[in-house]
């Protein structure tokens, strides 16, 4: 059997395809931001602004994109970040994210509010699955979710602190989203228009948030419930509690960053939540540089919002990250291809990284540093700038 040939080449591909597959209720809710959506457009146009210094006639013949982070050793210096819903986009999401984890060598984050449960997915990724916790109804009821990650066998979990309250986001209240679906004339008329995702969605059964159940099976998730527990003394009570590596997500303060620190974490996630919880919030490229300096050079970061392509990892990794995660497009090519163009896509940036690093003249990821952004030396003084002058400078261009 002839296998089907993916047409994905960037995620500008995956994404355009997917607005074509998916429902539009489907494809807006994974494409959507809070407000105008300004600061998801800003995520990603500020990468446009940080140039890399290539080098010349250095020996590039044997490049390695591998890395570790928090004591663990992987192939490539990314993973698949946490996102709720995945097999909305298709019926087998989770688990074609779940090889691809296995197969490439990276972590894949499963959400609380995520189609898969905490268990299966621990089946399906074995020790490549982290879990990602947003605070439930209550203290005990999220720290019963944590666990059953426990005894499911994680040991890396991720707590999420920058949902005190969901956000309104235009495009889903204009196309009635909600969870579980309700089914009104706008959204049969959107389903019926769409029939190889409808056909593939029912055959499979509709997705719904899989960790959130009371005593009698019925499922509790409520979208718009506060999440504001996720405070201070709960991360204190957390870190106690759980034996693992601990993974703060959402912090765009360096003061939090360093207080985060304080704390015992083991590594902090530097995120603005993709532009899907406050539209005014400074790029999160513009932030990274600033929490590096705050938690000193050594201290592990995690990095996600706007990242496209290899290129912007490196970036990424250039200005502070230590490893960086993938969400949006991710969704984009399981919606547009399923597992065939996830994988596409990911081989797409592992390539990217393998070119980069070829073309700054560095031959492992260790190398990365302030070094390769272009500028980020004052020839005039002859002193090396700060990450955080970089990045002050970096905001005053734009």
């Amino acid at each position: 059997m002839t296998q089907h040939k993916s047409r994905i080449y960037s995620t500008e591909d995956a994404r355009r395809l997917a607005r074509r597959r998916l429902p539009r209720l489907v494809f807006d809710f994974v494409d959507g931001a809070a407000g105008r959506e300004i600061g998801a457009a800003r995520n990603v146009s500020q990468f446009d602004n940080v140039m890399l210094q290539p080098r010349v006639m250095a020996d590039v013949a044997q490049c390695s994109s591998a890395t570790t982070l928090m004591g663990q050793s992987y192939k490539v210096p990314f993973g698949i970040a946490p996102m709720g819903m995945c097999n909305l986009v298709h019926p087998k999401a989770d688990k074609s994210m779940a090889n691809a984890a296995k197969a490439m060598g990276f972590p894949l984050c499963l959400s609380s509010a995520a189609s898969t449960s905490i268990e299966d997915m621990a089946r399906m990724a074995g020790s490549h699955a982290w879990f990602q916790l947003y605070f439930g109804a209550s203290r005990e009821a999220s720290l019963a979710m944590v666990e059953r990650a426990l005894m499911a066998g994680y040991d890396t979990l991720v707590l999420t602190v920058d949902v005190p309250q969901v956000s309104r986001r235009v495009r889903d209240l204009r196309n009635g989203f909600t969870v579980p679906f309700a089914m009104t004339p706008q959204a049969f008329f959107d389903f019926a228009s769409h029939p190889r995702w409808s056909m593939s969605t029912l055959a499979a059964g509709t997705p719904r948030p899989m960790n959130f159940t009371d005593g009698n099976g019925s499922n509790t998730f409520d979208r718009g419930a506060s999440r504001s527990g996720a405070d201070w003394a709960f991360l204190e009570v957390l870190r106690d509690k759980w034996p693992g590596k601990l993974v703060v997500k959402g912090v765009t303060s360096p003061t939090d960053a360093s207080r985060i620190r304080g704390l015992g974490i083991d590594a902090i996630y530097v995120s603005n939540h993709g532009g899907r919880q406050l539209d005014s919030v400074p790029p999160a490229i513009w932030l990274l540089p600033l929490i590096r300096d705050a938690v000193g050079p050594d201290f592990p970061l995690l990095f996600d919002s706007g990242i496209r392509n290899g290129e912007d990892m490196i970036k990424a990794l250039a200005l502070g990250a230590d490893f960086v995660m993938i969400g949006r497009p991710t969704l984009f090519a399981l919606g547009a291809e399923g597992a065939v163009g996830l994988n596409a896509l990911l081989k797409c940036f592992a390539a990217d990284i393998g070119v980069v690093m070829a073309q700054l003249g560095i031959t492992s990821i260790d190398q990365l540093g302030p070094d390769v952004i272009f500028e980020n030396t004052a020839s005039e003084t002859g002193h090396s700038e700060t990450r955080t002058q970089a990045a002050l400078r970096l905001a005053a261009k734009t």
